[in-house]
């Protein structure tokens, strides 16, 4: 009902335009047209400024609820972006913790992105607290005061971002903290008393025997007076138990944090798509989060969320089906919480291949303009859908696959393929895409390749053997993305949409668990002794990469790289390497070779003039490569214009604003060598 409304307003609307200009014949009825014609142009831009950072501020950690990442600031341009320099560093967690606590050891991965509301920075730290800070000189304007005394209270991880919410007077800063939401003054980072018990609501409260405690590293987003989030109580995508608990989007109210609504990602018995998890195992089954993040339409009322694999992620014999809603875009009426649509991206998930935060952005094609969302995940697709209906912009066609080898596994017959745009980076392995810069160097790959299944895209993962001649298990590309959470950037002035990707295979290969240990006196855990063992396991958690011929990539390059690609059109206007990579590598010597990209996860901003991106930091995960450079790109083009050597590799996503007449950009560093901080670059 609230598409048609929405729909017959916007034709409504026209009507009355129609109507309005063709008896405007006097004085008076034209200026009460060009009125009209006014608030329709302010409500207009109110509108556009949801796929983009307002000129000043950056209300969201994707810029606006829509995550474009977009800012139409243009201070900072390619005439003048070689004059960049550092203006003020602020330490992930502020001094007066770091002194009262010195024993503190936060994390280098930092990921809290600031947003930027009405002149002040504000952003989860080292440790998960907010803190608000000057934008103009990182000098600190306040710090969260932990709930509990002592290194218990200040002790957690840096979450992604904050929500902020205001109408008329009041205004309100949300964070998750550990296992609990948190509701706090934006003026003095005091809780609000009245929300939850004392400023903060449990997210762990559930009743299920299998659920480890809440901790949700992404950003919440708020629409209308609901705060939504979520859930983060299942265990590890890899683990070898079969009882997980499901991971569901909730909405509080954002006065008193009251649960206003829960979205089942495994529906019980009598919702839809029950009957796609066989054997009832709708029952044990769990995990699907949405640890990349969340997107809201605020005109619509609507939230998208990409969620995630099941579990477990590589092995699904115990939950025959289709497992709704496991990798699946969903959207979400806001107020209530009810599915408006939905549509799978892969079914029967294998291959860990999750879905990451939605962008929005309208588009053009063939004439009509569409309000799209762009689904990204972990396979190097974009899928394009009509925000509002749900529709594919074209058409996704269903193709077969390669089954599953593995005893007891249920492989799905097909995966769905968007027809446009095309892939932007490799999927799947055959003996075309191994390395040869030398022949020696593609000698040696094809000999440690030999023990590995190789195939087209979704290869399902395999049994690794010990026996004489038997194979190790897959070699998946891409492993862990694709893109993976630092996502893309939607420029809604042309169109286009900035996609990273990495191309780093990981090895799949699947043997028998191992009994699990029993509990002990030591485990206060109620799940302990009820868990049961999956058929298989991954050989390594996680499975991990494996270097390849003298410790170069397998594959040919670019191993990271931005892909540009006209969401009007649906096609690819250029590709390129984002970094260096290994072409100073010994074994390359002589041979002259351009930027092989770094397969690291940075994070891109993009400007009215440029598109920002840095190489990733060490931290976020070792075999991807990793470098502390930063670079300036032309948005037509893919050229790099200008990059600079930061203190270290970047960590999470660079902002920008405007304050005080100036531009600035702000980036989160840090790696193992490097304490984490946040850089401010601005012009002289």
């Amino acid at each position: 009902m609230t598409l048609h409304v929405h729909g017959r307003r916007s034709f409504m609307m026209g009507r009355w335009l129609t109507a309005v200009v063709s008896v405007a014949s006097n004085r008076r009825q034209l200026l009460i047209f060009a009125v009209s014609v006014g608030l329709l142009a302010v409500a207009s831009l109110e509108v556009r400024t949801q796929q983009g950072a307002t000129q000043s501020g950056w209300r969201y950690w994707g810029g606006d609820p829509g995550v474009t990442k977009y800012s139409p600031l243009d201070q900072i341009g390619p005439a003048n972006v070689k004059d960049l320099r550092i203006v003020w560093r602020r330490p992930a967690v502020d001094a007066t913790l770091t002194k009262a606590f010195p024993d503190l050891t936060p994390s280098p991965n930092l990921r809290g992105t600031p947003i930027m509301i009405d002149g002040v920075l504000y952003a989860p730290d080292g440790v998960g607290l907010l803190e608000a800070f000057d934008p103009g000189t990182g000098k600190t304007v306040w710090v969260e005061e932990p709930f509990e005394p002592g290194m218990r209270g200040v002790a957690g991880q840096s979450t992604r971002g904050a929500a902020y919410w205001k109408s008329g007077g009041e205004e309100r800063i949300f964070i998750t903290r550990g296992e609990y939401l948190e509701a706090l003054n934006t003026k003095t980072g005091k809780p609000f008393p009245d929300f939850g018990v004392k400023g903060r609501v449990n997210l762990s409260a559930t009743d299920s025997p299998w659920a480890r405690n809440y901790a949700w590293t992404g950003a919440p987003v708020v629409v209308g007076d609901v705060v939504v989030l979520s859930g983060s109580n299942g265990n590890q995508d890899a683990s070898t138990e079969r009882e997980s608990v499901p991971d569901n989007i909730r909405g509080f109210d954002v006065r008193t944090g009251r649960l206003r609504w829960t979205f089942h990602v495994v529906p019980p018995p009598g919702d839809f798509g029950s009957e796609t998890w066989g054997n009832d195992s709708w029952a044990f089954s769990g995990n699907l989060n949405a640890w990349g993040g969340l997107s809201v339409d605020e005109t619509l009322g609507y939230v998208y969320v990409g969620l995630t694999a099941p579990n477990n992620s590589l092995y699904g014999g115990q939950r025959p089906g289709q497992n709704l809603f496991a990798n699946t875009l969903v959207c979400l009426d806001g107020k209530s919480g009810k599915l408006v649509w939905h549509y799978q991206l892969v079914h029967h998930d294998m291959w860990d291949y999750d879905l990451m935060t939605p962008h929005l952005g309208d588009i053009t094609v063939n004439g009509r303009r569409i309000k799209a969302v762009f689904a990204l995940s972990k396979r190097p697709d974009v899928f394009v859908f009509d925000r509002m209906t749900g529709q594919p912009v074209w058409p996704i066609e269903e193709r077969p696959v390669p089954r599953s080898t593995v005893p007891g596994e249920h492989s799905w017959p097909t995966q769905p393929f968007p027809t446009r745009p095309p892939a932007y980076d490799q999927f799947g392995m055959t003996l075309n895409d191994v390395i040869d810069f030398t022949p020696e160097l593609h000698a040696e790959a094809l000999r440690l390749l030999k023990p590995y299944v190789l195939g087209p895209a979704f290869t399902p993962p395999s049994v690794s053997s010990n026996e004489p001649g038997g194979t190790k298990g897959t070699f998946v590309i891409p492993g862990v993305g694709g893109t993976n959470f630092q996502g893309g950037t939607f420029d809604p002035e042309t169109g286009i949409l900035y996609v990273i990707g990495h191309k780093l295979p990981l090895i799949r290969g699947l043997i028998h668990p191992k009994p699990l240990p029993a509990a002990s006196k030591f485990t206060n855990l109620p799940w302990v002794e009820q868990r049961t063992l999956v058929g298989f396991q991954a050989v390594l958690p996680g499975s991990e990469a494996m270097p390849g011929p003298q410790g170069l990539p397998f594959t040919k390059p670019p191993y990271g790289s931005i892909t540009a690609i006209d969401m009007n059109r649906g096609e690819i206007l250029w590709k390129v390497a984002n970094g260096d990579g290994p072409r100073n590598h010994p074994a390359l010597k002589g041979l002259n070779l351009p930027p092989l990209g770094v397969a690291g996860r940075p994070t891109p901003l993009l400007t009215k003039t440029l598109l920002f991106l840095g190489e990733g930091s060490e931290v976020l995960a070792g075999v991807l490569g990793s470098g502390k450079k930063f670079h300036a790109y032309d948005k037509k083009t893919g050229k790099v214009v200008w990059e600079t050597e930061l203190p270290a590799g970047t960590t999470s996503g660079p902002i920008t604003y405007l304050f005080a007449g100036k531009q600035y950009i702000v980036v989160p560093i840090g790696d193992k060598q490097s304490p984490a901080e946040w850089v401010a670059l601005a012009l002289p």
